[in-house]
């Protein structure tokens, strides 16, 4: 098969981990880092193993031949990237938000649908190894159908020292963190039916939320029977006594008995046989930050997931049109808390 050649567009803090997946894998390269910080794109670079350093994405696209561009900059950026990309019919992945407001989003998807060129978000959470155990027990019916979940993810992790500029977001947890939780809701239990959401600003030196409770009722299929209501809990604002950032906790009741995944990745599925219990650690990998390993090493199957569908022309998970749902949830999360 045919080498995928990449450049990253972006070289901030999540470029580095997001590259460092995809070198774990076969039959892709990285060519060249783009950045308008030359001096941070040539750490980036450097660290890497990357050939090239541009400042400017159309010399890059100029003078590259290039399968793809990977966008990990920020969200006020992505829209003429992607437009970019469109005009130029070259494949694109998006990171998460893919953009600022429902509309915009719209018009990148219908940009790169109108001419032919493959959309994909980089939508990483749904990939945990853990997640994606307890996705398999619901999958093979051992709890039966789900009537109720609590997704939480919720701790008071320090997230504006290392990434600063949240501080300056206008909307902050429901596009951050909720872009992620309400996309693994739909990767469980299905598209929402209805959805209210509250909100909630605990740190005062931020502009946006830092607590946000959406609740949901969901159906994965039209057959089901009843809807599953999803609780979805989000906060960098509060103090509990097991705190694990960045895992997510998850309790699903079922009409046969309950799945449980804790801290430290234990899974605990009971019935009437009683309770089962293992752990579903992620895969360590030495570029990983230790702090966030179970995030950092769900891009490898994410990228995996993206590559082939690129070089297959089959559906990846994660492709825009079927973001657009999580992105449509998000500022539905917003417009629910603003009338409540």
């Amino acid at each position: 098969m045919t080498e995928t050649r990449f450049a990253v567009i972006g070289s901030g803090f999540w470029s580095r981990f997001q590259l460092a997946a995809w070198q774990e894998l076969e039959g892709v390269r990285c060519v060249a880092v783009c950045d308008p910080n030359r001096e941070r794109a040539e750490a980036l670079a450097r660290d890497r193993g990357v050939p090239a350093v541009y400042e400017d994405v159309e010399t890059l696209l100029d003078r590259e031949s290039l399968d793809l561009i990977d966008i990990i900059t920020p969200v006020e950026t992505h829209s003429s990237l992607v437009h970019l990309a469109a005009a130029r019919r070259l494949p694109v992945i998006c990171q998460k938000p893919m953009a600022p407001t429902l509309a915009e989003a719209e018009r990148m998807v219908a940009a790169c649908r109108d001419a032919g060129t493959p959309f994909f978000i980089h939508e990483n959470w749904r990939w945990q190894t853990p997640i994606r155990a307890l996705a398999k027990i619901l999958a093979d019916g051992r709890i039966g159908h789900p009537f109720r979940a609590r997704i939480q993810f919720s701790c008071s992790f320090p997230v504006f020292d290392n990434q600063p500029f949240l501080k300056e977001l206008e909307q902050f947890i429901l596009t951050d963190i909720g872009s992620h939780i309400l996309d693994t809701a739909r990767f469980l239990f299905g598209e929402a039916e209805s959805l209210s959401c509250r909100t909630h600003r605990i740190h005062q030196d931020i502009k946006g939320e830092d607590v946000a409770t959406v609740m949901m009722t969901m159906r994965r299929r039209q057959e089901d029977a009843a809807p599953t209501t999803v609780v979805c809990d989000m906060s960098y604002a509060s103090r509990l006594e097991n705190e694990r950032f960045p895992q997510t906790f998850f309790l699903v009741e079922g009409v046969k008995g309950s799945v449980k995944l804790g801290s430290d990745y234990w899974l605990r599925v009971t019935t009437e046989a009683g309770t089962h219990s293992w752990r579903c650690p992620p895969p360590r990998y030495a570029w990983a930050d230790p702090e966030y390993d179970v995030v950092h090493a769900s891009g490898v199957p994410c990228n995996a997931d993206l590559l082939r569908a690129l070089q297959t022309g089959q559906h990846a998970e994660t492709r825009a049109e079927d973001n657009l749902e999580t992105v449509r949830l998000v500022f539905g999360a917003y417009d629910s808390a603003e009338k409540l």
